[in-house]
C-alpha cells in the first residue's frame, strides 16, 4: 500500500520570509501587517538533484595564510557604472541579486553585462523563465552584437538548469527570474516563498561550489503580492536596486548590499533606443534645467559612497488655506523636514505656522544623509523671504537641534565637486572648513549657526 505525503501547511512572511503555523496579522520580525501568506509544504523530498550534489563534494579546511587573492578573481562587465557599485568588478563565485519593477531594464543591462563579457571570450549562460529565444534575439539585436561564447536556455525546471550548468560550466549565469524557477522538492507555486528561497539556496551552492558568478533577477510589484527579493537579502552576496520610472529616461542603480565594497554606491544610467547608457557626469544630469534666479533653489552635496553628487533641493513654502498647514517631502525624510522647520521657527524667528512648505530633490534622488540639512533650510527661508539663492553658491551642513552647523565627512570632495561645475563660492560648516589645509579657487564661507547661513542671503 503506498504511502501518502506528509502535507502541511504553513504562513511565511511575504518581506522577511518568517514561517509560523499559524496566521498572525503583524510578523513578529519586521513588523510588517497582512505579510503572512498561506502555503502547502510536502515532507516527501525528490531526489538529489545535479545541483544538490554537487554540494556534497568533501572540502578540506585551509589556512588563512594559504588562500591566495590575485586580480583574476575581478572580472569586468565593460560597463564601468556597474563595476562601481559591485565594488571594482564581478567577484567569482558570487551570488548577485538584482532587483526592480517590471519593464524598468534589468534584463536590458544584464544583456549588454553579456554582450561585453562575451566578447572578451567569457563563456556565459543565460537562462530565461520568461521569454522564449526569439524573443530575447529580438530584444538582443538592438543592443549590438554577441559572439557564440553566449548560449540561451529557456527553462524553469531548477533541476535541468543545474544539470547544463554542471555540464557547461560557464564563467557567468544569468537568471531571468527567480519568480518563474521551481525546484521540484518544494510543492508549493512558483514565486511562492519557499519556491524562490530552496530555488536560491541551490543556486548559492552551484555558485561556491563551481566557482561561478550567478545574477539573478527578481521583480518587485507594488501590491507586495509576490514573495520578492526581500526574502533573499540575507543569502545572497550583493543585492542590487534598480530604480527610476519606467516611462522616464533615466535609471539609478543603487547597491544595497555588497560584501566586496561599498553599500551606497549608486550608478546612473540613461535609457536609449539602442539599451542603457552610462551617465558619466550624473552631477551634471541632476543640475540640468535648473531655473536660473528662482528663489526656493539651493545645490548641495552629498556623498553616494566614494562619489560626490550634486543635487538640487527645491522648496515651496505659500499661506495656508485651511487651519492646519500641509508639509510635504519628496526625494528625503519627511519627519527631518518638519525637525528642520521647527528649528527655524526656534533659533532663528521664522514664523512658518502658518505656511505650507514642499521640499524636492529634483532629479529623482533620494538623499538620507545630515549634510543636506543646511540645504533644505537654506532652500525653505529663500522660499519664504522670495530671495534666490546665488546661481553660483552651494551649500553644504548638518543642523542641529540648537541650531548650530554640526561638521561633514569628506569635505574636500565636496568642494572640489563644487569647484568642478563652476561653483563660485560654497557655505560649509566652520569646523569643516578649519580642516581644509588646501588652498581653493573656489570661495569657502564658514558658518557655525543656522542664523549666519541665513544672513548671507
Amino acid at each position: 500500500m503506498a504511502t501518502k505525503a506528509k502535507v502541511k501547511t504553513v504562513f511565511f512572511c511575504q518581506n522577511c520570509g518568517y514561517e509560523s503555523q499559524k496566521w498572525m496579522g503583524q510578523c513578529p520580525v519586521c513588523k510588517s501587517w497582512n505579510s503572512m501568506a498561506e502555503e502547502t509544504v510536502s515532507n516527501v523530498k525528490s531526489p538529489s538533484s545535479p545541483g544538490k550534489g554537487a554540494a556534497l563534494k568533501p572540502s578540506r579546511p585551509q589556512t588563512l595564510n594559504s588562500i591566495e587573492i590575485v586580480s583574476e578573481d575581478k572580472l569586468t562587465s565593460g560597463i564601468s557604472e556597474l563595476d562601481r557599485v559591485l565594488g571594482g568588478g564581478i567577484v567569482k563565485g558570487s551570488l548577485i541579486l538584482v532587483g526592480g519593477d517590471p519593464g524598468i531594464g534589468k534584463s536590458t543591462l544584464l544583456l549588454q553585462v553579456c554582450r561585453n563579457m562575451a566578447g572578451d571570450n567569457h563563456e556565459l549562460l543565460y537562462v530565461s523563465g520568461e521569454e522564449s529565444l526569439k524573443q530575447i534575439k529580438m530584444r538582443a539585436v538592438r543592443l549590438g552584437t554577441f559572439t557564440d561564447h553566449l548560449k540561451l536556455l529557456t527553462e524553469t525546471n531548477l533541476d535541468l538548469i543545474s544539470a547544463a550548468i554542471e555540464e557547461m560550466k560557464p564563467e557567468a549565469v544569468i537568471i531571468d527570474s527567480i519568480q518563474t524557477m521551481y525546484n521540484e522538492s518544494v510543492s508549493a507555486a512558483p514565486g511562492s516563498v519557499s519556491q524562490v528561497r530552496e530555488t536560491t539556496g541551490v543556486l548559492l551552492r552551484l555558485a561556491k561550489t563551481l566557482g561561478i558568478t550567478i545574477f539573478i533577477i527578481g521583480h518587485v510589484t507594488k501590491e507586495g503580492a509576490v514573495a520578492g527579493p526581500r526574502v533573499l537579502e540575507h543569502m545572497v552576496d550583493t543585492v542590487l536596486y534598480f530604480e527610476g520610472e519606467a516611462r522616464g529616461a533615466y535609471r539609478l542603480l543603487r547597491g544595497v548590499k555588497n560584501r566586496f565594497g561599498s553599500t551606497d554606491e549608486i550608478g546612473v544610467f540613461e535609457m536609449r533606443e539602442d539599451g542603457l547608457s552610462e551617465v558619466e557626469n550624473p552631477s551634471e544630469f541632476m543640475l540640468s534645467g535648473r531655473p536660473d534666479n528662482a528663489s526656493g533653489s539651493v545645490v548641495t552635496c552629498c556623498m553616494e559612497g566614494t562619489r560626490p553628487l550634486m543635487v538640487e533641493i527645491q522648496a515651496l513654502v505659500t499661506e495656508t488655506a485651511f487651519g492646519f498647514p500641509r508639509r510635504q517631502a519628496v526625494g528625503t525624510d519627511y519627519n527631518r523636514v518638519n525637525l528642520l522647520m521647527a528649528v527655524m521657527e526656534k533659533r532663528v524667528g521664522m514664523h512658518l505656522q502658518n505656511y505650507d512648505a514642499y521640499v524636492n530633490i529634483a532629479g529623482g534622488m533620494r538623499v538620507g544623509e545630515p549634510a543636506i540639512d543646511l540645504g533644505i533650510v537654506m532652500a525653505v527661508a529663500s522660499s519664504f523671504r522670495n530671495r534666490p539663492v546665488p546661481a553660483d553658491m552651494a551649500v553644504i551642513g548638518e543642523v542641529g537641534l540648537s541650531g548650530e552647523i554640526r561638521s561633514v565627512s569628506q569635505t574636500l570632495q565636496r568642494v572640489h565637486e563644487a569647484e568642478r561645475l563652476g561653483f563660485t563660492s560654497i557655505i560649509l560648516p566652520m569646523e569643516s572648513l578649519k580642516r581644509i589645509r588646501e588652498k581653493t579657487e573656489i570661495k569657502l564661507l564658514g558658518v557655525s549657526s543656522v542664523a549666519d547661513a541665513i544672513d548671507i542671503l
